[in-house]
């Protein structure tokens, strides 16, 4: 399956914000982001241009897709999707990305990026209902319980990820045992439950047109 395996730094720099691809590494002072702007600060670099309106919407999509390491046809698909279940098409879209296999391992805390757990879950680490899973795109439902897969306890990652885990906040919808490192899906993510940095309305608009 086709991905972005570029510089991941480099899409943060293309929007100009922070899209938290590289886990641990993106609020420490280490982010290329953060040494970009304190050289801007001092003169370095001249601000932007203004951006039209479409030019907004289309970064909006932008920032979603990047942050949820979708490309493009597969997010066309996803809002396709969106459009045709009931409801907010825009909260349906957030749902939906939420809801992938990928998303889940990271939310979970599996994984420091969605990157990561992308390749966790690629590599066949991960079962769904007792069931080995490598497809980081499958959607998962209310009630699936994800785990990881008893041949792949003995890695050092896994040794080092059960002492991690026990500082992660887990979202509402999702539960962990976090000493058999099994999470099971609560619930549907509810509005409150999306980040609030995306606008997904605007993704709504740009394809409106």
């Amino acid at each position: 399956m086709a991905r972005y395996i570029g510089p991941s730094c480099r899409l943060c720099r293309h929007l100009g914000e922070k899209l938290m691809l590289k886990g641990e590494k993106c609020p420490s002072p280490k982010c290329p982001l953060e040494r970009r702007s304190a050289r801007s600060k001092k003169g370095r670099f001249s601000s932007r241009q203004r951006i039209s309106d479409r030019g907004l919407q289309l970064r909006e999509k932008q920032k979603i897709r990047f942050s949820y390491g979708v490309l493009e046809r597969q997010f066309r698909k996803i809002f396709a999707k969106a459009m045709k279940a009931p409801g907010s098409t825009s909260d349906n879209l957030m749902i939906l990305l939420e809801m992938r296999l990928d998303n889940v391992a990271y939310r979970l805390g599996f994984a420091e990026s969605r990157a990561q757990a992308r390749q966790i879950v690629s590599h066949g680490h991960i079962s769904v209902n007792g069931r080995k899973v490598n497809i980081p795109s499958s959607f998962i439902k209310s009630g699936d319980m994800i785990e990881w897969r008893e041949t792949s306890t003995d890695t050092e990652y896994y040794k080092s990820l059960v002492e991690r885990i026990k500082n992660n906040v887990i979202p509402a919808w999702l539960s962990l045992d976090e000493e058999k490192m099994k999470g099971i899906v609560l619930a549907l993510p509810g509005y409150d439950d999306i980040e609030d940095r995306f606008n997904a309305k605007s993704v709504i608009a740009y394809y409106s047109r």
